[in-house]
């Protein structure tokens, strides 16, 4: 198998024909995003999609898989956490994100709680996780580590999440993630060739390969303003050909690329606070 090919894409949504039409296109998870607490009050000015998914939707989204695997986000560590996973691993639920977690007892803990019944995706994005990464990604039991941008780079004080992308940081969070034979992912991706986007989803595609990352979340724009217009299997094809395009380019041209997103993400017009 290929680059692109063996590339892991998952998507939230709680529109059931969405969930059809992705599994069938060859997403490979597809679920709902319950982070709930706190997420609104991060993020607030930033132009990022706030969910209002509900766990009693897990049945009906389970039953609309085919090939895909049922994928929940769940809250960040709380007293009650556990039994929340129980709920979601009732549900059908087989991969499970914690988000916004600080410590490694956190991410101890959430594997306990999941206890093998569905595999374990850290979600990164505060720096106290992150300065930790080395000492998270030892433990047993993880099936995969993911870089949340936007949080991040609200929690480390930079400008835009393209700054993570700029800077050694990410390339240091990838090489420890993958010293530790733990597949790596970050942000989201675009579509190819969507002239809609402030920065362009080629230029995005890029760091992939260069960070050595094989997993990403599918972004809006694979399903906006009207998904039932698109091909998604045509799109999503797109994608992984234009990744291993991408895979076999040199480390020369991924450097330049690198150059030429911070080029683009700054000469942005910088988002008014709400």
């Amino acid at each position: 198998m290929s680059y692109g090919n063996n590339f892991v894409l998952t998507l939230f949504t709680n529109d059931v024909e969405l969930a059809r039409r992705a599994d069938a296109a060859g997403v490979n998870r597809i679920g709902l995003d319950l982070e709930m607490l706190g997420k609104a009050q991060r993020q607030q000015h930033l132009n990022t999609w706030i969910s209002d998914h509900e766990k009693n939707q897990l049945p009906a989204l389970r039953k609309a898989l085919r090939k895909s695997k049922l994928f929940v986000r769940t809250n960040p560590p709380h007293p009650r956490l556990g039994e929340e996973i129980d709920q979601f691993i009732e549900a059908g639920a087989e991969v499970l994100m914690l988000p916004m977690f600080k410590t490694v007892e956190d991410a101890r803990d959430f594997i306990k709680y999941i206890d093998g019944r569905a595999e374990v995706s850290l979600l990164v994005e505060t720096a106290a996780a992150a300065v930790r990464i080395d000492e998270i990604a030892q433990l047993k039991g993880i099936d995969e580590i993911h870089i949340g941008l936007n949080d991040l780079h609200l929690d480390i004080g930079l400008k835009s999440h393209f700054e993570l992308l700029r800077y050694q940081f990410m390339n240091t969070l990838s090489d420890i993630v993958h010293s530790a034979d733990v597949p790596f992912g970050f942000g989201g991706i675009g579509r190819v060739k969507d002239d809609r986007l402030p920065i362009p989803s080629d230029l995005i595609y890029a760091q992939y390969p260069r960070l050595k990352a094989d997993r990403a979340l599918v972004s809006r724009v694979f399903t906006s303003p009207d998904y039932t217009q698109l091909d998604l299997t045509r799109e999503i094809a797109d994608f992984r050909d234009r990744m291993n395009e991408w895979n076999e380019r040199s480390e020369q041209d991924l450097i330049e690329a690198q150059d030429m997103l911070w080029m683009a993400a700054n000469a942005l017009k910088p988002r008014k606070n709400s």
